[in-house]
């Protein structure tokens, strides 16, 4: 096993919300790949909210590529020198209005898809959240904000109610986890 060369790479567009290049690459064995497309994004951050009251902020908005509607963690890429606290702090409050006194505690660094994607998302839980703020939508987005009880989620989940499994499903077990030994570590003397 080793790791790939790259030959050329080629750039098929470049937007502001992301970048498709062409690279052509030589695997260990001498197989050349000439067509191998990679998605460049920036960073994504997301949320695992959860309330004074416990319960968990998420959000419903139509996914075009989907062709649904979806309830999902708030979420949201990076902007420019911004840090990933700033960030999801900041997609947070625009897309929910909600806030907290509370800094962020990092759950977990991933890779989103390694595969084709460049991109990497950083999760967070936010307790003791509360609203504060109305919501700051772009124009392009049309969000609705959803409290459930924390552990209401799991079912949710179970039952296929939430259907995007790569942010929401994991920062879910994620948070779970870190509040289950969290409770264990203040009792344990």
């Amino acid at each position: 096993m080793g790791k790939w060369k790259l030959l050329s790479s080629d750039y098929l567009y470049k937007t502001p919300f992301g970048n498709l290049r062409m690279d052509k690459c030589q695997l260990p064995n001498g197989i050349v790949i000439n067509e191998y497309y990679v998605n460049e994004y920036s960073d994504w951050v997301n949320a695992i909210v959860i309330t004074k009251e416990n319960k968990v902020v998420l959000v419903e908005q139509y996914r075009h590529a989907g062709e649904d509607f979806f309830l999902e963690i708030p979420a949201g890429k990076i902007e420019e020198n911004e840090t990933y606290e700033e960030g999801i702090v900041r997609e947070l409050r625009e897309e929910t209005g909600y806030t907290s006194n509370m800094k962020p505690i990092k759950l977990g660094e991933f890779m989103v898809n390694p595969a084709t994607q460049t991109n990497k998302v950083i999760t967070y839980l936010i307790v003791d959240a509360f609203k504060e703020f109305e919501q700051e939508l772009d124009d392009t987005e049309d969000i609705e904000v959803h409290l459930y009880d924390f552990d209401e989620l799991g079912r949710l989940l179970r039952e296929n109610q939430i259907k995007t499994q790569l942010f929401t499903a994991s920062a879910y077990y994620m948070a779970k986890d870190f509040l289950a030994n969290k409770h264990l570590q203040s009792t344990t003397p």
